[in-house]
């Protein structure tokens, strides 16, 4: 047998499991079916339980305030909260495991066995004599479920703005994402922040259309105590200090007011600011990873963006594609998409037929991938209810509908009554084709009683 002989296995095995097996540090590891498949020794006592008796147990039997369900369920990567266990506060992270794209299973490790480790490390950082170091907040609410493998597709116009992703992941220029509406910006600011060493520090994303522009200053820059009225004793961080040394997303960057697009200018620039009603000057090592659906050299034209920070965040600019544009994608999108929702609404994977795929493969997309998984799980919930086991056309009605409005005559000049009565035509041919002649498909396609239908192939010698 060629490559890894049994010997050398068991040896780095071994030596596998002596760095898990270590004294500071609690780890378990669960299957996707979450059950426990390792917990090392020191974890279990802490459980003051027998580890050999744990493994294939239900995570909840041994722990069961556990968030590794939740972490097989979302996707999503925590790394760094405080946990309980058996009375005792520490620090941990728990991270989903994939293989070949899918989520196999999830793992938790304390980084700290208890707090005061912690609050000794805090107070080493925040003192004077640690220079310009600074600790991150453990905060849960800034998590990342997207890398660089979730971008799925292997078309040119896909493949380039991946490359470039990953090129620039471990650097500081800001980037400047581009793309229609449910194109996946986000992912992608996500997988940048994932495939670089930023990656173990905070991402935080701000919508800029989605807060009030009273309140963006302070949501962005933090506010110091009385700076306002119903200011929080204390004051309260920005999402720029709650994002140091890791990523900030500044999404729809074209919807920040003119005002405050120059106090972030002033930021890329000297990566300083003030907080709202502050006179200290805070340094944040930050990324920044704007994105945005508008064109901006035309909003600068328009006066409504700053020039100075268009050239500013335009340092690596990604242009995603939109869907219409990498048809030849659909078919491992679609693939993808089968899989995430057969399990999200518990049914059997179901399989597109060629015409199903040929007609999402024709159809312009205008919401992108965002409005492909919408469809795609509209219409496995219409083949459950036909008791199909396979998608087919006529589980894409509004798919239908735009193809038969696409193929009618523009110019035609007839009475109303009669184009509506060439429209019913139209459509009821089309109807019968796409079901295969099955008059009761047909016509739940239309939305109307099998009588009626009957009527109208009557009607029209159909």
């Amino acid at each position: 047998m060629e490559g890894l002989h049994v010997t050398d296995a068991t040896y780095h095995l071994e030596k596998l499991e002596l760095m898990i097996e270590d004294p500071y540090t609690g780890v378990i590891y669960i299957d996707n079916h979450c059950r426990v498949i390792y917990l090392n020794q020191t974890l279990a006592n802490i459980l003051e339980i027998d580890k050999s008796e744990s493994i294939g147990k239900p995570i909840e039997a041994i722990m069961p305030r556990s968030r590794l369900p939740e972490t097989i369920k979302s996707g999503e990567s925590n790394l760094c909260e405080i946990c309980s266990i058996k009375g005792r506060k520490m620090v941990a992270m728990r991270a989903p495991i994939y293989d070949k794209g899918q989520i196999v299973g999830a793992m938790s490790k304390s980084l700290f066995l208890d707090m005061s480790t912690a609050i000794n490390m805090a107070s080493y950082f925040s003192s004077p004599d640690s220079g310009d170091a600074e600790i991150h907040p453990i905060n849960s609410g800034y998590k990342t479920r997207y890398t660089l493998d979730n971008i799925i597709g292997s078309s040119s116009t896909i493949s380039k703005p991946k490359a470039i992703s990953k090129q620039v992941a471990n650097n500081i220029s800001n980037v400047l994402i581009i793309g229609e509406s449910g194109t996946g910006k986000e992912l992608f600011a996500q997988a940048i922040h994932n495939a670089g060493t930023r990656r173990i520090a905070p991402f935080v994303r701000i919508n800029c259309a989605c807060i009030p522009e009273n309140l963006l200053e302070s949501e962005l820059f933090g506010y110091e105590e009385g700076a306002f009225s119903g200011a929080k004793k204390g004051g309260k961080k920005g999402k720029l200090e709650m994002a140091a040394h890791g990523t900030i997303f500044l999404d729809e960057i074209s919807e920040m007011p003119l005002a405050m697009q120059s106090k972030l200018l002033i930021f890329l620039q000297e990566r300083e600011f003030e907080r709202v009603g502050g006179s200290h000057t805070i340094t944040a090592d930050v990324r920044v990873i704007a994105a945005t659906n508008v064109n901006l050299e035309e909003a600068v034209l328009q006066g409504k963006f700053r020039e100075d920070l268009y050239f500013r965040l335009n340092v690596v600019t990604l242009m995603l594609p939109p869907l219409r544009d990498r048809s030849e994608d659909i078919p491992l999108l679609v693939n993808h998409f089968m899989d995430k929702l057969s399990r999200k609404l518990n049914t059997p994977r179901f399989e597109v037929d060629c015409d199903a795929l040929s007609l999402l493969k024709s159809y312009k997309w205008p919401g992108n991938i965002r409005e492909l998984e919408n469809l795609l799980e509209r219409a496995i919930n219409l083949a459950c209810i036909d008791n199909e086991s396979t998608i087919r056309q006529h589980h894409f009605p509004t798919l239908i509908e735009n193809n038969v409005e696409q193929n009618l005559d523009p110019n035609i000049n007839l009475p109303l009554n009669k184009a509506l009565e060439n429209l019913e035509h139209q459509m009821i041919i089309r109807s019968l084709k796409y079901c295969n002649d099955n008059k009761t498909l047909a016509a739940k396609m239309l939305d109307i009683h099998p009588s009626v239908l009957y009527r109208k192939l009557k009607k029209y010698n159909l």
